[in-house]
């Protein structure tokens, strides 16, 4: 990943103007911590302009940021607004991130795993962000769950439930609000300084005692080259423990979407489903990569011996109901309508297709980026910031990387807002997936791990 050169010789004492440092990054200079600070200050007091942050963005994402200068970034936008302390809570905060996927539903999981096993989880999520969905627009598939709550009552429920789900709020880590939805819409999303900075932000100013970062890798990731990817993953672990907050980072494969279902409320159904005691194969991987990570926060939460013993408890959480009932407490808590759980009428999409298999054979490869932007035109996610989601769009996959099928079969199922938005996402999954006529060779859900100690080696050697 290239680095930004070092910087001319600069003066605090003289006024800043964001017309210069535009033409500083634009030319490949690094920038001192107190540009820094002005571009994040400014970004979310709404004194710069969007026209120069998109600029901004765009140059920082054509001439990269330094580890200094993704540090200072991630710090300035955290303190760009409120901030929420964790010192009350009783427990240690400990929360998990994903750097974003399709069908990534396990933080509906492991808030209330990790809740259960005595770690306190205050969670700040975002919506979906490119071809990803979000985790805010599945919880509002809920009527009436709300995801803005004020911080005096985030700390409510936390105490009560232990887990809390939110976003941000105008006051919380505004600079990242403002630059999230600007990177959506010029093109800069896939930039490891940009994603870190963006997702420590929210994650640092959760006070968070430890963090686990989910690090998508493959086809659904996005950053493509693994090596881009591990560069992402450490560079995350390196600054979030520059501020002590204990971190590791998983990276986790991304070639298909995770579990089978990728949308809104689909979603959520899955994952209750599983807390429900429900165990079927397609949903394997999901469950398998939630309890691995509720397995790390209940370790580094200080609640077991190592994160084996992390995934011993959260699993335990799992079968015996515990997870369950506090992820319904936090739903309740947070003005969710439960009985939609129990309504087999709730579900109503606006048109419905089943997409038969093709061709005959396995399933070789997919493009779950391809699969993702599927998802989103069916009216899941959105094109411009501020849009409104479907809460019933997604899609339904009924055979997974690796299944044989026959021609003809159900191979998955399309939920959309009307009948017209349903051809273009059956266009792009007749080109996403790709059939073979042996099975593909399988992929490991974790591929590697960084710790603190991994990170700092790593980085040395770039």
């Amino acid at each position: 990943m290239k680095q930004a050169e070092p910087s001319e010789p600069q003066t605090s004492a003289l006024p800043l103007h964001m017309i210069d440092i535009l033409r500083r990054k634009r030319d490949g200079l690094a920038l001192e911590a107190h540009e820094i600070e002005f571009v994040a200050r400014g970004a979310g007091s709404g004194e710069i302009p969007q026209d120069q942050l998109a600029a901004w963005l765009m140059a920082a994402w054509i001439r990269g940021l330094s580890l200094d200068e993704t540090r200072t970034l991630a710090l300035a936008m955290r303190d760009s607004g409120e901030k929420f302390s964790s010192a009350g809570l009783g427990r240690t905060a400990v929360d998990k991130h994903s750097s974003g996927g399709v069908g990534d539903k396990t933080s509906f999981l492991v808030a209330p795993l990790a809740a259960a096993c005595g770690v306190a989880v205050p969670m700040i999520s975002g919506r979906a962000l490119g071809h990803t969905g979000g985790t805010l627009d599945k919880l509002e598939a809920i009527p009436g769950y709300r995801t803005a709550l004020p911080l005096a009552e985030f700390e409510i429920v936390l105490k009560k439930c232990g887990a809390s789900i939110v976003g941000q709020t105008p006051a919380l880590v505004p600079a990242d609000r403002v630059l999230y939805a600007l990177r959506d819409r010029t093109g800069t999303v896939e930039n490891p300084s940009l994603i870190c900075a963006s997702i420590l932000s929210k994650k640092l100013a959760a006070g968070l005692d430890a963090l686990v970062l989910d690090v998508k890798t493959g086809s659904g990731a996005f950053l493509r080259m693994y090596e881009d990817c591990e560069f992402l993953a450490a560079l995350m672990v390196a600054t979030a423990e520059a501020t002590g907050t204990r971190t590791v980072a998983l990276l986790t494969d991304m070639n298909q979407p995770l579990g089978y279902a990728a949308g809104n409320w689909i979603e959520l159904v899955e994952a209750v489903d599983l807390m429900r005691g429900k165990r079927p194969t397609a949903s394997e991987d999901l469950r398998e990569l939630s309890l691995i990570l509720a397995g790390w926060m209940i370790f580094l939460g200080g609640q077991a011996e190592s994160e084996q013993a992390g995934y011993a408890r959260a699993e335990k959480a799992l079968i015996d109901g515990s997870a369950l009932r506090i992820f319904f407490e936090m739903v309740a808590a947070q003005g969710g309508d439960l009985r939609v759980f129990d309504d087999p009428g709730f579900h109503k999409p606006g048109a419905t297709r089943v997409l038969e298999s093709w061709e005959s054979g396995y399933v070789a490869t997919m493009d779950t980026t391809a699969l993702g932007w599927a998802v989103q035109r069916l009216g899941a996610g959105r094109e411009k910031a501020g849009e409104p989601v479907d809460p019933h769009a997604g899609i339904l996959f009924h055979a997974r990387r690796g299944a044989k099928v026959e021609r003809g079969q159900p191979f998955a199922t399309l939920y959309a807002t009307t009948a017209a938005q349903l051809d273009e996402p059956e266009a792009i999954l007749k080109q996403a997936i790709r059939f073979s006529e042996t099975p593909p060779q399988s992929v490991p859900l974790v591929s590697r791990i960084f710790t603190s100690a991994e990170a700092e080696e790593y980085l040395a050697r770039q």
